[in-house]
């Protein structure tokens, strides 16, 4: 990650974590997946077990040491992707109420059809549930991938405002995204102090 390597170098104590990466339900989520298995309310609550496990052993140390953690997607992930396959925006809420809210969220905001083509330029065809097929939008992946996806970017959208995301366009060139993204943070951490955070909270840093 980018902005974990810039913190590094100039001496931060940075703790990176990303989103659905734990041991936990790794083998749950690849079995449902792989059989298509998974349905909505199912999904999002492996996806709020993989969160607390992160947040009790990945997250919350590291914060209380004093250290910078830099999150790769969040609960707004879930706020948002859980309630576009239909799932209850109060309920989904009620899952995650026990995180801590980020002293910094960014979300690289990205058109549907640029994150379309930037997919299917990686790769042959698009994935199952990131395509939203189990949501049954449509039968043809592309389209479901438009329908879901706009969906899931309306929902982001309001959240911005709601939770006062900080917004980046993705469509920049990386260089001048990541210039945006390093005088944002380098604003949080102006009064950073290691000594004096070990004994606080630390700096929770989300993406998008």
């Amino acid at each position: 990650m980018l902005l974990e390597r810039w913190l590094r170098a100039r001496g931060y104590p940075v703790h990176f974590t990303e989103w659905n990466s734990s041991r936990l339900v790794r083998r749950a989520m690849r079995r449902g997946k792989k059989k298509n298995l998974l349905t909505p309310t199912t999904f999002s609550l492996l996806h709020a077990v993989d969160f607390a496990d992160r947040l009790t052993y990945q997250i919350l140390p590291p914060l209380k040491a004093g250290m910078i953690v830099l999150a790769d997607r969040y609960v707004f992930t879930a706020f948002a992707r859980d309630v576009a396959r239909g799932v209850h925006p109060e309920w989904v809420r009620g899952v995650y109420s026990f995180a801590p809210r980020p002293d910094l969220t960014i979300y690289f905001r990205v058109p549907i059809e640029v994150s379309l083509e930037r997919l299917l330029t990686g790769r042959a065809k698009l994935k199952y549930y990131e395509a939203g097929m189990d949501v049954g939008l449509s039968t043809e992946p592309v389209q479901s991938f438009r329908l879901f996806q706009s969906q899931v970017l309306a929902i982001y959208d309001r959240l911005t405002e709601e939770f006062a995301l900080k917004t980046i366009d993705a469509t920049d060139e990386i260089p001048a995204q990541q210039k945006i993204v390093r005088r944002m943070v380098q604003e949080i951490l102006r009064d950073y102090d290691y000594e004096r955070v070990q004994a606080n909270h630390g700096f929770p840093i989300q993406t998008r």
